[in-house]
């Protein structure tokens, strides 16, 4: 039996590494992209990697004919690149720092699924997989540009899952909630900032916005995104499957 192939975008760390584990513990031959030389350069033995920049359309090119090269097709897109992007009140935001977030959540996430249409479509399956947020769900304050691009995505994958469903191409978008790691460490801080609060206000106003009074763990997304490319979901299409603990208050606060 041909193993399963699996890109995975941002996949050098984080969220996007622990996928990487998690398909590649299955049995499954993995292909990440990052932006973080030194991260792609400490990858385990047997993936694939590429120095890809998300919303750059030429690379991204470029990464989807070397993968119809070696590959001669695709089973599983992770399109998981993202930024956290600024965290202040609207009227401070910069139109630089807007589409700089913007790019890189939705339209790498964009990019990512019209060079992978082609190869799911001449073998008529595959799953693709947007990262999207909890902040695709509801809004958040002083996110603006992050919780835009994270709605756009899960437009986009209601539209995959209808454009390409005929073709034996699912698509669904995981919304994680705050993950324990660095990045939501960043956010952590910004916020804190922001709002005149202590790091660990924040932390605490988050996990209490959730039934689970919990973060959640880079495996958790992980475990989702391998269920979601396996024959036990051959029928879930077109679905936002928040992993979270369920998020009951989206605004953090004491």
């Amino acid at each position: 039996m041909t193993a399963q192939r699996v890109l995975i975008t941002a996949g050098a760390s984080g969220i996007g590494y622990v996928m990487g584990e998690a398909f590649a513990a299955r049995g499954a031959s993995v292909w990440v992209t990052d932006v973080d030389t030194d991260a792609l350069s400490n990858l385990p033995d047997g993936w694939k990697s590429s120095h890809v920049d998300a919303s750059d359309e030429a690379t991204v090119a470029t990464l989807f004919e070397n993968i119809g090269t070696q590959w001669g097709g695709l089973d599983t897109l992770c399109a998981n690149a993202g930024s956290a992007g600024p965290t202040a009140m609207i009227e401070d935001v910069e139109l630089t720092e807007w589409r700089k977030c913007v790019s890189v959540n939705l339209e790498g996430a964009f990019l990512a699924a019209k060079y992978t249409a082609p190869l799911m479509k001449a073998q008529k399956s595959g799953s693709i997989i947007l990262t999207s947020s909890t902040a695709g769900i509801f809004g958040y304050p002083h996110r603006a540009p992050y919780v835009s691009a994270k709605w756009g995505v899960i437009g986009l994958m209601k539209t995959l899952a209808v454009e390409l469903g005929p073709f034996g191409i699912r698509a669904n978008a995981i919304c994680p909630g705050a993950v324990e790691g660095q990045r939501m460490e960043g956010v952590l801080e910004r916020e804190a900032a922001a709002k005149g609060m202590t790091r660990d206000q924040v932390y605490a106003g988050y996990a209490a916005g959730t039934s689970m009074r919990s973060f959640v763990t880079a495996r958790d997304i992980a475990s989702m995104a391998v269920f979601l490319s396996s024959p036990e979901a051959r029928m879930v299409s077109g679905q936002i499957i928040a992993v979270d603990g369920h998020t009951e208050n989206p605004d953090p606060k004491i």
